[in-house]
């Protein structure tokens, strides 16, 4: 199917829409994963990082291969990210409540402790690199 700019040729997929429709359908979940990511202020926020890593897998699959089974995910490739994040997020979670168990302070106090509150988009941006 050949247009004014571009020339598309696909096995898999008959027509342009239904492409657009399939990378659209995960790169927006993306996009909002990583605002919430760089705007969320919780202690738990490492958690989004496995999703963030599912969606980016699944569209490096689809750029990679032109086949149908694209969302077919296999946790074999997030398994390292996986032992990584989990762990980190049971430690600070075990932190937290370890203070809250010998000191007298409420959650939110401990997590107004544990949280770094930059003013700007990109002092947010800073504290991750």
């Amino acid at each position: 199917m050949g247009h004014f700019f571009y020339k598309f040729n696909s096995v898999v997929y008959e027509n342009v829409q239904i492409v657009v429709w399939t990378i659209t359908g995960k790169l927006i979940p993306l996009l909002l994963l990583f605002i919430w990511f760089f705007t969320c202020r919780h202690w738990w926020y490492h958690a989004l990082l496995v999703p963030i890593m599912m969606y980016s897998y699944q569209l490096i699959h689809f750029a990679l291969n032109n086949t149908y089974y694209f969302d077919e995910f296999n946790l074999i490739h997030m398994l390292p990210f996986m032992a990584i994040i989990i762990p980190s997020i049971y430690l600070v979670r075990a932190r937290i409540f370890n203070r809250l168990n010998t000191v007298d302070k409420t959650i939110q106090d401990l997590e107004d402790e544990l949280t770094f509150k930059p003013k700007t988009f990109w002092g947010k941006v800073k504290q991750y690199f």
